[in-house]
């Protein structure tokens, strides 16, 4: 599902985010793909010098489908920014890439919490963000950050992911998946 970024997926992944309906909610974007190159050669560096984390999401054969980011890093919290390609919109591919980037970057990178930062108009992205129930929209309660973010005007709803609420809703579900499994079983 999750691999370290590597540049031979460049060439898959550069057609995948040029796409259209794709790349204007790309933050790192490149708009050829020796500039693509060059920016992944970036991260892969940034990633280890600790100011990102940075994964490539593969489909149920291996392939390179998008990115999963961790930009930002400052004590202890970072900004999430995934994309994942137009072919694989809606096939299921998001909710377990960010699963297991958040055990990752939780339980092993020490992180305490993601941010992400999703643009007003990019609904797809807000509607994927409130369907997952350990996120918290928080405009208000990070108002500084929320009016940082918003500095040249309204662009973005901030949301935040806590790791001990990340880590709640884990438990709640393997305790349902236990229960379930414990009445099959009897």
């Amino acid at each position: 599902m999750l691999k370290k970024r590597e540049l031979q997926d460049s060439h898959v992944l550069f057609e995948l985010m040029s796409h259209p309906d794709v790349f204007p909610f790309v933050r790192q974007k490149a708009y050829s793909y020796d500039e693509f190159v060059f920016v992944t050669k970036q991260t892969i560096e940034a990633e280890e010098r600790g100011e990102l984390i940075s994964r490539t999401i593969l489909d149920d054969w291996g392939a390179p489908i998008g990115t999963i980011n961790l930009f930002d890093i400052q004590d202890n919290a970072g900004f999430l920014g995934t994309w994942i390609g137009k072919p694989y919109h809606g096939k299921g591919y998001n909710a377990p890439a960010k699963d297991a980037f958040f055990q990752e970057v939780f339980y092993e990178k020490g992180i305490e919490t993601i941010f992400m930062r999703i643009r007003k108009e990019n609904i797809r992205s807000i509607k994927a963000a409130e369907k997952l129930p350990y996120v918290v929209k928080a405009n208000d309660t990070r108002a500084s950050i929320y009016n940082q973010l918003n500095a040249d005007g309204e662009i973005y709803d901030l949301y935040e992911i806590p790791k001990d609420q990340y880590t709640l809703y884990q438990l709640r579900e393997q305790g349902q998946n236990g229960e379930e499994t414990h009445r099959l079983e009897a």
